[in-house]
């Protein structure tokens, strides 16, 4: 994975955290720093399996921020559970 792609999917996960945060409403466990955290480094292991199964691109700024909500969304819910 190229630096530029590795920048680009952790700045989209904070972005992804914070709305992934919205979605699964509650009180955060590592409050709002740390959901932006668990975001960003859900994007950069989503889009990195991404990369791996599509072999190419991940469908544009559209599919990456699918893939990174979908990472963050993951790593929050298992923070959340494991916090419990």
């Amino acid at each position: 994975m190229a630096l530029w792609t590795l920048i680009v999917w952790v700045a989209i996960g904070a972005a992804a955290g914070l709305l992934a945060r919205r979605i699964l409403s509650g009180t955060p466990p590592f409050g709002t720093i740390g959901d932006v955290l668990l975001g960003m480094a859900g994007s950069v292991v989503c889009g990195y399996i991404v990369a791996l199964l599509r072999a190419g691109g991940t469908g544009g700024i559209v599919g990456s921020f699918v893939a990174a909500l979908a990472g963050a969304l993951l790593l929050i819910w298992l923070s959340n559970l494991i916090k419990k």
